[in-house]
């Protein structure tokens, strides 16, 4: 063997050792991440450093039940973390800030508080203008009451509402803005100077709350209440869901005891279907309660899981438990 053909082998030998080695080094060296329930400890660690434009590899296993993992605002699949097996996945952030993780799956009673965070440092790639929330520009406060004086008897028709409004010169009452800042009850007041009846404005009402949706967006609404809001507040919105019951005892035990914060913040679930509740609430409102969380009602705030579209999504799916919207 001629040896400039030897030493070219060696040089593709090393160089091939080289790529397999690299990846295996970089995956050793990757922290693992371990998911506990909330009470036995959460996230381990839960807060996690990352760069802009570079990879962050990311390992993670289970020390009791099935977790889930995903990054708040990001698109991207959720990762399944199974008891006793590693789970990977890579991610790269093209802007610096804080990100919170989050478990995807129902692992107990204090699952909303299994988050941790991601901080990506960095130069920016593009400079983004933040926006005040419209509950913040409204100056609309969350936590006073909001019930309506006067609900329908029978879920509004949103058909019979559509034929109805096209006889109206309500325009103005039928823009996004009119309808993320006033309640459905302040749009059937305001059409109180109209000829039509009680339940042909509530009809009305319900057209336009219609209209201000999507079927895409209110599929994507369903969805994300599906995953995140269900087993607290019920498939069907009655503030039922599996945990209902556990978060009302949690909540009147710690009236007694005052025995950590944990139990401390517990009550049980807000009712969607509620009409008092939800027809006197404005989109903004429910905006701002999503956002902000319940503070101490141990609902958690998702503003830094969803998205703003997301958001609106989910708000225009409540109502659906107050309209009969077209299927």
């Amino acid at each position: 063997m001629k040896t400039s053909e030897f030493i070219t082998r060696i040089v593709i030998t090393v160089f091939s050792l080289g790529v397999v080695a690299l990846p295996l080094a970089l995956w050793a060296q990757t922290p693992l991440i371990h998911a506990r329930i909330a009470e036995g400890g959460g996230w381990s660690p839960d807060i996690i450093q990352a760069k802009v434009g570079e990879p962050l590899h990311l390992k993670f296993t289970s020390d009791d039940v099935m977790h889930g993992f995903a990054v708040g605002q990001m698109d991207m699949q959720p990762v399944d973390i199974e008891p006793g097996k590693v789970s990977e996945t890579t991610l790269t952030f093209d802007k610096p800030g804080i990100y919170t993780f989050f478990c995807t799956r129902w692992c107990g009673l204090n699952h909303w508080r299994m988050r941790g965070t991601i901080e990506v440092t960095g130069a920016a790639t593009s400079l983004e203008s933040v926006t005040k929330p419209l509950y913040v520009t409204l100056g609309i406060n969350l936590d006073a009451p909001h019930n309506a004086p006067l609900v329908p008897t029978d879920p509004p028709s949103t058909v019979n509402g559509q034929e109805l409004a096209s006889t109206l010169s309500i325009s103005q009452l039928t823009t996004p803005d009119y309808y993320r800042s006033h309640s459905p009850y302040q749009l059937f007041d305001n059409l109180r100077f109209t000829s039509l009846s009680t339940s042909q404005r509530w009809d009305v009402v319900s057209a336009i709350w219609q209209a201000n949706s999507t079927p895409a967006g209110l599929a994507e609404g369903k969805q994300l209440y599906a995953q995140n809001c269900a087993a607290c507040h019920g498939e069907f919105g009655g503030g039922n869901g599996v945990f209902a019951d556990d978060l009302a005892a949690a909540g009147a035990a710690s009236m007694q005891t005052m025995n950590g914060d944990m139990a401390m913040s517990m009550q049980t679930p807000a009712d969607f279907t509620n009409p008092q509740r939800m027809l006197g609430a404005s989109p903004a409102l429910l905006q701002g309660k999503i956002l902000r969380g319940g503070m101490g009602t141990g609902m958690p705030m998702w503003g830094s899981i969803f998205t703003h579209e997301q958001i609106w999504n989910v708000i225009a799916y409540l109502y659906s438990f107050q309209f009969d919207y077209p299927k």
